[in-house]
């Protein structure tokens, strides 16, 4: 299964405080055993909502809102995408990941939709075929 792992944004670095040299290597070593183990898809750190967009939609309609947007526990400040197993194993990956900062921190864990979820809007043959039948119809690259 793959998951998305949202690392969550703190008042430092939403200040755009970067992590210590201490803290990247080690997450850089995580990131490293994570590649070894064939977990990691993808991955990147994003920057502080100061330099974010939000674009709401109603109805027809929409409207553009420039950051920074003020509940930074709820920002996303990174995210990795993992094929695991089951979300037990992507808690015990989580677990064995370092902290980036001091103070408290969080990380969400949220599975893709699978093929098998969307069954009844998919063909047979993107039902044989999941990781194609989800790019086709979600967009996924």
């Amino acid at each position: 299964m793959r998951v998305m792992v949202f690392g969550k944004m703190t008042e430092d670095s939403e200040k755009g405080a970067p992590p210590s040299a201490e803290a990247f290597a080690a997450m850089d070593r995580f990131n490293e055993e994570l590649v070894k183990a064939g977990v990691l898809v993808a991955g990147a750190g994003l920057k502080n909502s100061a330099q974010a967009k939000r674009i709401v939609f109603d109805g027809p309609g929409c409207t553009v809102i420039d950051g920074p947007f003020t509940e930074s526990k709820e920002l996303i400040a990174g995210f990795s995408i993992w094929e695991v197993k089951d979300m037990d194993e992507a808690v015990a990956w989580v677990k064995r990941g370092p902290s980036l900062g001091p103070g408290r921190s969080e990380v969400e864990l949220r599975p893709f939709l699978e093929a098998a979820d969307l069954a009844e809007f998919l063909t047979p043959e993107e039902l044989a075929t999941p990781h194609e039948g989800e790019r086709g119809k979600l967009g996924v690259a």
